[in-house]
């Protein structure tokens, strides 16, 4: 399948109800925790250029959206949900790829982070450099968790004041950092 990925732009907005529905629907049929998302948010995502769009001829295939927090500190890419006729081609994989690294260079001194109770997703973060930490490590901005309310997995997450949940926490380093730990292990080997 030739899936078109790229930048949503106010042309995607149409797919808004639509992107919520699935990623509703899905949350339902895993019985797991994801957070219900607003039609008016991800038609904001689209507009500030801060989601990625899959499409097939036409037809609405994958989503993925940025979300930054302490006033750009972290990002995290939210909302990864491929149409149920679209699974197993590994769109997922491309979806959270580009998103990823449209993140890390739209926000090169943000930490990128995510929580899922998904495998795939855990694989495919594993894959771009993420690895598991604990929420601490995580944004503490109450804005973020309270997007948690709708899942059904929230008491847990406010019983253990957002120390534990079902979700694995997953951080990646900002572009910034990188790069100064690449610049600074060249460094250190010419020294050497």
């Amino acid at each position: 399948m030739d899936f078109k990925i790229q930048v949503a732009t106010d042309a995607h907005i149409k797919y808004a109800e639509e992107i919520c529905k699935t990623i509703e629907d899905s949350a339902k049929l895993r019985g797991t925790g994801i957070a219900k998302r607003d039609v008016k948010y991800i038609k904001e995502k689209i507009l500030k250029g801060n989601a990625v769009i899959a499409l097939l001829e036409n037809t609405f295939s994958g989503f993925c959206y940025i979300e930054t927090w302490q006033h750009g500190k972290y990002v995290a890419n939210s909302g990864l949900i491929v149409a149920p006729d679209f699974r197993g081609h590994g769109l997922a994989k491309k979806i959270k790829s580009l998103v990823f690294n449209h993140a890390r260079n739209k926000f090169p001194d943000a930490k990128v982070f995510g929580i899922t109770t998904s495998l795939a997703v855990m694989k495919i973060n594993s894959s771009l450099g993420y690895h598991p930490v604990t929420f601490s490590e995580l944004t503490q901005d109450d804005a973020f968790w309270k997007g948690c309310k709708s899942c059904p997995n929230f008491d847990i997450l406010n019983r253990s004041d957002r120390k534990v949940c079902l979700c694995t926490g997953m951080l990646a380093p900002s572009k910034n950092q990188i790069e100064h730990d690449l610049t600074y292990l060249i460094s250190e080997k010419k020294q050497s």
